[in-house]
């Protein structure tokens, strides 16, 4: 008999990718009866997973009332919650009440998209990382609960370097991409959208194996400066690194933030060991950053 999993944000990159793998694997598919879970059912995303068989429902993690109805009869749930850097507070108190109401259900099984907790891998040195904190502070919640647990934590995502990054012009025809930090400086990449599920699946097909670790989900390590030069060569354009001065970085938690990875790297101890092990383990091909950036290239000024 087949076991009820409940994923959050069905219609993000994260549950949309869970989806995915789960309903089209051979074995996944048989082990689990999928329910989506999102606040806005009517969508295209949504009605496009109900016509692959999944069951869609209403929910909002700042609903208890939906909550309740989301997990009945749920087995394992994945959830990821969504940073508010408006209300710090908001996502944990989100995180926690998920949590409670787990247990409250009968869940067995909580897979939590997480982030390094970077007060405490840098001995309290970078306090305002809360993007990366307030997460962590829900894991080690759940870890203190009666339910059995493991934590998909992602590296940067891909599609930052494609979608949100602004790549300078420097007046010759060629670009500039700038941080503060060194370009040795190294972070994992994963592109969230078509792997995600690869790593979660991994959960799901032997959850006592994975139950209490942490997968530090990224294809691999990549410099500041070989991402930009995989960009000048996928693009045709030259693109180089550029180390700017820290004054010039005026936003506290991601300038704290590339300090962090620079100095601690991005899971702390062991980053590269973590991401090998992790990478080893995932269920299916990952995308390279050279393969995602062909598909999905940088916009230039």
């Amino acid at each position: 008999m087949s076991k009820l999993l409940v994923i959050f944000g069905a219609t993000g990159q994260q549950g949309g990718s869970v989806i995915n793998c789960v309903i089209n694997d051979l074995e996944l598919s048989k082990m689990y009866k999928v329910r989506g879970v999102t606040r806005d059912p009517s969508k295209a995303t949504a009605k496009a997973l109900e016509q692959k068989g999944v069951e869609i429902v209403k929910g909002d993690l700042d609903d208890t009332e939906s909550l309740k109805q989301a997990l009945y009869g749920a087995h394992t749930i994945f959830a990821p919650t969504r940073t508010n850097y408006n209300d710090k507070t908001k996502e944990i108190v989100q995180g926690k009440t998920l949590g409670d109401m787990a247990v409250a259900a009968g869940v067995q099984y909580f897979i939590f998209s997480t982030l390094p907790d970077v007060s405490n891998n840098s001995g309290n040195k970078y306090k305002h990382c809360y993007m990366f904190d307030c997460k962590a502070i829900v894991e080690h919640y759940i870890r203190s609960l009666p339910i059995k647990s493991a934590f998909f934590a992602p590296g940067a995502f891909m599609s930052n370097f494609s979608n949100r990054m602004t790549l300078h012009p420097t007046g010759d025809g060629s670009y500039t991409m700038s941080f503060t930090v060194a370009p040795q400086t190294e972070i994992p990449l994963l592109d969230v959208a078509a792997d995600t599920g690869k790593y979660v699946c991994t959960i799901l097909a032997e959850p006592a194996k994975y139950e209490g670790k942490v997968l530090s989900a990224a294809t691999r390590l990549y410099s500041f400066d070989e991402i930009a030069r995989i960009i000048s060569k996928l693009s045709g354009k030259t693109v180089t690194y550029k180390q700017l001065p820290t004054s010039t970085f005026r936003v506290a938690d991601h300038a704290e933030m590339l300090f962090y990875f620079q100095e601690f790297g991005y899971y702390g101890v062991n980053t590269k060991e973590k991401v090998e092990w992790t990478a080893r383990n995932a269920r299916g091909e990952l995308t390279t950053f050279e393969e995602y950036i062909a598909k999905n290239p940088p916009k230039f000024v």
